[in-house]
């Protein structure tokens, strides 16, 4: 065989080849960072328009190729941080981006199916197939008062009305057909109105006629994405999801909830690739091991006692500890009726299996917040990231950062580059859509789904 033979065979052979899996890879954004005590950080901006500061940090999330960035929401002020409505805010950096996905945080505890439909499939329209919802119940006690309710819905009600909201949204957003609109300017038809269907729902919940005034984007629908951990939860998920973000601390716990929700999976006739399982990353990132440890540390040590207090009485299930001895034990607490079960459940079993103190368990979680947490170099991140990836803990990863803007820079200019390197993360888009940048069903097919 001549040289140039075997090297167009070598060529051909190359490209019938399937491409390597890689990691899914978004930003969970807050307004200073996760740590607990990142507003004290010295180069935390106080000062600037809040915009003006995840617009910069958005940038640089699409400059590194992320697939997404992730905004989480809360309807009460919480732990005493002002935030912005996550729409408005992705629809303000869907007009300064070209390519990352937005995915954002709507209730279905404290909003109404139709908002919710027509917010999300705008922010799909106006970014061309970019959006995601991020579906949740709440899990915040405070937000009920806010909404003409003395106690907050319990959690077997939200879960309910959760299943019925979605089922709505998504009924909704169904009811344009993807090749609807005609734009027949000759014919005087700008729509064609059989492929327009009235939703007509009746439900214990909700009533809502249809259909939606906001046709299909180029993605077919936004992608929905959940974060429940509950039995409730990870039911809903597997009816509905297609990613999940989770909070798991361990490789062994992670691979147990991989294995779970892609079991689930089949019942609904669903593929395992059609579900991203992406736990959340706290990871403080240094040019050495004992460069990230004091970069850590410098954190710690500025975490405000009542702060740290009140951040693990919200997560443990909406408990006030503040009557308790800060170096005693956690107490046996009554399950959540308002809060977040499986992470109650967490906490309770970290705090039992190591015999912390209160103060030690907040200090544990005043970062990663029961998330998988590393502190070292580049390469030891990587190497977290592709054993959990490789050994079926993890699709990707929603990345927390310690504090903005430095925490995500260096994980955007040290962790990502050496991802890359190992073949493990794209070096540029390969397509315009977030479902495309996800694996997930494309505009074509998911415009069929129901």
């Amino acid at each position: 065989m001549s040289s140039s033979s075997q090297t167009a065979s070598q060529a051909a052979l190359q490209t019938a080849q399937p491409a390597r899996r890689q990691l899914s890879i978004a930003a969970f954004m807050m307004r200073h960072g996760h740590h607990v005590a990142a507003w004290r950080h010295p180069d935390t901006d106080l000062e600037s328009n809040p915009f003006a500061v995840f617009r910069r940090q958005v940038h640089s999330a699409e400059r590194a190729c992320l697939d997404a960035v992730f905004f989480a929401d809360s309807l009460a002020l919480t732990g005493g941080v002002p935030t912005l409505e996550p729409l408005t805010l992705l629809s303000a950096l869907a007009a300064s981006t070209e390519r990352i996905g937005l995915i954002g945080t709507a209730t279905t505890t404290y909003n109404e199916p139709y908002t919710v439909a027509r917010q999300f499939a705008s922010l799909d329209q106006i970014s061309e197939g970019r959006a995601g919802w991020n579906l949740v119940t709440s899990d915040n006690a405070a937000e009920a008062a806010n909404f003409g309710r003395d106690r907050h819905v319990a959690h077997a009600a939200r879960y309910e009305r959760a299943r019925e909201f979605h089922q709505v949204v998504a009924g909704l957003w169904n009811s344009w057909d993807s090749d609807a609109l005609i734009n027949d300017k000759q014919g005087g038809r700008l729509a064609d109105a059989g492929k327009i269907h009235p939703l007509n729902h009746r439900g214990e919940h909700f009533s809502v006629a249809g259909p939606l005034n906001v046709s299909r984007s180029p993605q077919g629908r936004p992608v929905v994405v959940q974060a429940g951990g509950s039995e409730a939860g990870r039911a809903l998920a597997a009816a509905t999801a297609e990613v999940v973000f989770t909070a798991q601390p361990s490789l062994a716990s992670a691979q147990a909830f991989y294995r779970d929700m892609k079991g689930r999976l089949a019942a609904h006739g669903r593929a395992a690739e059609s579900l991203k399982i992406m736990p959340g990353l706290f990871a403080v990132v240094g040019s050495s091991q004992a460069e990230a440890e004091d970069k850590f540390g410098q954190l710690q040590r500025l975490i405000v006692p009542e702060a740290g207090l009140a951040l693990l009485g919200r997560m443990i299930g909406n408990f006030d500890l503040s009557t308790y001895p800060l170096d005693g034990p956690l107490p046996e607490l009554p399950q959540t009726q308002d809060g977040q079960r499986s992470r109650q459940q967490l906490l309770t079993d970290l705090a039992q299996g190591e015999n912390l103190s209160i103060r030690q368990l907040y200090e544990r979680i005043a970062g990663g917040r029961g998330h998988f947490t590393v502190v070292g170099t580049a390469e030891a991140v990587a190497d977290q990231m592709q054993a959990w990836f490789e050994q079926e803990a993890a699709d990707g990863f929603n990345f927390m950062a310690p504090s903005l803007p430095g925490g995500l820079d260096d994980f955007l200019s040290l962790v990502v580059p050496e991802l890359q390197r190992r073949g493990l993360f794209r070096k540029t888009y390969q397509g315009t859509t977030l479902r495309e940048h996800l694996g997930l069903n494309p505009a074509h097919k998911q415009a069929e789904l129901s």
